[in-house]
Order: structure tokens, then C-alpha cells, then sequence
């Protein structure tokens, strides 16, 4: 689906700088963008995601009211090479010091972000996230999942209200009775397609891992506009003999499709909408920064943090489920499905262990309000291993203030992406009207 934008031209019309210009940005963005026909500022403004200035003119200063009154985001792209062309900084401040604000991207990458970041506004809004729960919050470690934002009814209404993504709930308990339900010969004949390692795991492990794909996979063919799904899979483990690990690496490989690790809907709306856009490897984690303290080790069963040459208090240790979280084999750089680790999950359960390549990363939330994102470059400097503990093979991320992270973070999940990010993620937060705060 690609982003409709509407070309603006100023008085005295459209001319031949104008007509080139256009003609250059329906080259350079083809991939990303319906172009619509050229309208003049202050006409009526057919339904799109944003306008877009491919020329702009002395003229501006003189039409404030009319660029105050567009109610679509304002792209000024104006120079040959898909950017804003310096002449028009002027202009563009202008604008800005009369409250209209406007993107002017600076490097041609950061412009196809941008035209991502609206055709994935666009498709949201014909988007369901499908949640596999019965009663959240009600099963194991109640204590703990009774306390989560992304079950309330706000949070799905607030999804809704700023995205338009709709949360469509189906039984868990349902979905493990289709999966064990699914012929051990109809599940070798699916996975023998697949050439993934797995390390000791019986073949009733395995069969059980590819059973839930091939359930949750006919939920996703029987609705096309499900581009996202989460399960309840450790709160409600014992409706399933499995976990979903397997089947979201599968399901992400063949489609594109954004999961949810405990039906964790802030995630996967935070993952839909940096993975779509930026196009970079993504996954989500838990995060356990060493000053935090006991309270992390406690929970990950480790005595101590691992040991740093400098500056523990910027460090900060990820892990999930027993390994660095689910990344699927396309993102990693090793990966292997062995038997579960977390004691709240059946014996019969897998998980994925698996590495990204270590260098820059960037850690993002989405905040509760729907309209600010937390944002912390780091480094992936290495793994952690812990033996007999829920952290066999965690990330190490130094960050650049751990005091900072401690007093903004937004949950004990993020998202995880390789590379720095946070300039084109303060573009995208442009076109999602939200605030973009570096921690």
C-alpha cells in the first residue's frame, strides 16, 4: 500500500521548474508513493496522507493562512535529489515561526522513511492485530501480569483512536485445542519444507512448535487485514503444550507478519511502526539495566551482572524467556530452537536462541499516552551467559546515560533495533504527531 500525496504548487501556477521537479520525485519515490494531481495552495485537498511541496516560492510568505490551513502533514521536497533544497530553509523557518510545521528531509533515505512512515499510517487504518487471551492476568504469576497497560480496554481504544488499528481477541485456549488437533503427519509434511537447526528437542517438541504455526496460520488466511498477532503465552501457558517462538520466526519469514510476545500490543504496535518504515532488523526484550540491582537478578536468577571494564551504570542486560527474545533466523547472525528454560512454561515448550550482530543499537517504546517515544542508542558489545539461570544467552547494551533510562523508561519491554535510528525516528514521530524523547 503506498502513501497518496497531493502535489501543491503556488502562485502564478505550475511551471516548468515545478513539472521537472515532479517528475523527478515520481522517479525517486516510485516504490513508496501514489502521486495524485497537482493541486493549487488553498484549493480543496483531495484525501491523502500528506501534500507535497516539490517547489516553493517567495510567494509562501505571502499565503500563511492558507499553509496554516492544511490539515495533512507538509512535505518540502524541493531540491533534484529527493531533499529540502537549502534555498528554501528561509521559507521553511518562516513557516515553522508561525506555527506551521513542515518536513524537510535532508539525505534521500530519510525522505523514503518519511513516505514509509505514511503508507504505513495509511494501512493501519485498514489493520487488525489479532491477540490470543482468555483471561489476562488471571493465570500464572498473576501478581506480576495483573499490572500491564496493553490489556486495558484504554490501551486498545487509544490504539484504535490515534492509528486506527483494531485489536481482534480470540480464545487461547481454543487455539492450543486446534493446534494439538492438527495430524503429526500434516506437521511433518509443513516443516519438512523448513531447514532450521534445533539443538536436543524431540520430535514431539518440534511437531508442537509447527502445529501452532499452521493453526495461527489459518486464522491469518482467513483474514487478510490481520498484519500482526501476539498469544498470551506465558500468563496462559497452560492452554498450549507449546510456545510460539518457532511459529513467529516462520510466520515473519513468509509474511512479513509483526508478533507480540505475551499479547503485548504496545510492542507490536511500536515494532509495526519502525520495522514497516526504517526497513531495519527489530525484535523485543526485556530490559535489565545494572542499576536496577537485585530486582533484575532476582528475576533472572543470576547472581551477579557481568563483569564490564568501565561505567557499569550505563549498562544494560536483555534477555527473554531464557535467551535475548525472539529474533528471527533472517535478522540473526546465529540461531538455533532448543527446549524452554522458564519453569511457567510446559515441558514440551521451546524457545529461540539466537544472536544479533553486535555494534550499534537502538532501543524505542511507544509511551502509554500513544503520543510520545522514548528513544536509546547504544552498543550491543556482546552476550552474557549464566548457567542454570533464566539468562543463558543475553545481550550486553552500553547506553549513553543509564540514569536518564531509569527515569523515562515506559516498560520493562522494548524494542531492540540493529543500528542507530534516532534521527529517522524523530522524522517518522513528524508524521505520527509524536513527541520523540532521546534517553
Amino acid at each position: 500500500m503506498k502513501a497518496r500525496l497531493v502535489p501543491l504548487y503556488l502562485d502564478p501556477g505550475r511551471d516548468g521548474d515545478f513539472d521537472t521537479q515532479l517528475a523527478a520525485m515520481r522517479e525517486l519515490l516510485a516504490d513508496d508513493v501514489e502521486f495524485l494531481e497537482p493541486v493549487a495552495l488553498g484549493q480543496e485537498i483531495p484525501a491523502a496522507e500528506a501534500v507535497i511541496f516539490p517547489q516553493v516560492l517567495g510567494e509562501a510568505y505571502r499565503r500563511v493562512p492558507a499553509f496554516q490551513a492544511i490539515r495533512l502533514p507538509i512535505l518540502l521536497i524541493t531540491s533534484e535529489f529527493g531533499t529540502l533544497s537549502m534555498w528554501d530553509w528561509e521559507i521553511a523557518e518562516y513557516l515553522r515561526s508561525h506555527g506551521v510545521q513542515t518536513i524537510g528531509p535532508y539525505s534521500l533515505q530519510q525522505t523514503q522513511h518519511v513516505c514509509r512512515a505514511l503508507s504505513v499510517q495509511r494501512e493501519l487504518r485498514e489493520t487488525k492485530f489479532l491477540v490470543y487471551q482468555d483471561d489476562p492476568g488471571e493465570g500464572h504469576q498473576a501478581s506480576i501480569f495483573k499490572r500491564f497497560y496493553w490489556w486495558e480496554e484504554e490501551c486498545t481504544g487509544r490504539l484504535h483512536d490515534k492509528f486506527g488499528v483494531s485489536v481482534l481477541k480470540k480464545s487461547f485456549r481454543e487455539l492450543g485445542a486446534a493446534a494439538q488437533a492438527i495430524s503429526d503427519q500434516d506437521a511433518d509434511q509443513a516443516w519438512a519444507h523448513w531447514n532450521l537447526p534445533t539443538a536436543g528437542l524431540s520430535e514431539r517438541a518440534v511437531r508442537s512448535a509447527v502445529k501452532i504455526y499452521l493453526a495461527v496460520r489459518r486464522d491469518l488466511d482467513a483474514d487478510p487485514s490481520i498484519r500482526a498477532a501476539g498469544i498470551n503465552c506465558l500468563n496462559e501457558s497452560h492452554f498450549s503444550d507449546t510456545t510460539p517462538c518457532l511459529a513467529w520466526n516462520m510466520l515473519h519469514r513468509e509474511r512479513r507478519l509483526i508478533w507480540g510476545c505475551e499479547a503485548d500490543t504496545m510492542s507490536m504496535i511500536t515494532q509495526y511502526l519502525l520495522h514497516h518504515a526504517l526497513d531495519a532488523p527489530i525484535m523485543m526484550t526485556n530490559l535489565y539495566p545494572f542499576l536496577l540491582g537485585n530486582a533484575a537478578l532476582k528475576h533472572e536468577r543470576i547472581e551477579s551482572f557481568p563483569a564490564v571494564e568501565a561505567e557499569p551504570e550505563k549498562h544494560v542486560l536483555v534477555a527473554h524467556c531464557g535467551y535475548m527474545g525472539v529474533i528471527p533466523t533472517s535478522f540473526a547472525t546465529e540461531w538455533t530452537l532448543r527446549g524452554k528454560v522458564l519453569a511457567i512454561v510446559d515441558d514440551n515448550a521451546s524457545a529461540i536462541d539466537a544472536r544479533l550482530s553486535t555494534g550499534a543499537v537502538t532501543l524505542a517504546k511507544l509511551h502509554p499516552d500513544m503520543n510520545r517515544l522514548t528513544v536509546a542508542e547504544g552498543q550491543l558489545t556482546g552476550y552474557a551467559h549464566f548457567p542454570n539461570s533464566h539468562c543463558l544467552n543475553g545481550g550486553l547494551i552500553k547506553v549513553r546515560d543509564g540514569h536518564k533510562l531509569m527515569n523515562a523508561l515506559a516498560s520493562h519491554h522494548y524494542l531492540l533495533l540493529v543500528g542507530h535510528h534516532l534521527v529517522d525516528i524523530q522524522f517518522l514521530g513528524q508524521v505520527f504527531g509524536l513527541s520523540v524523547e532521546e534517553i
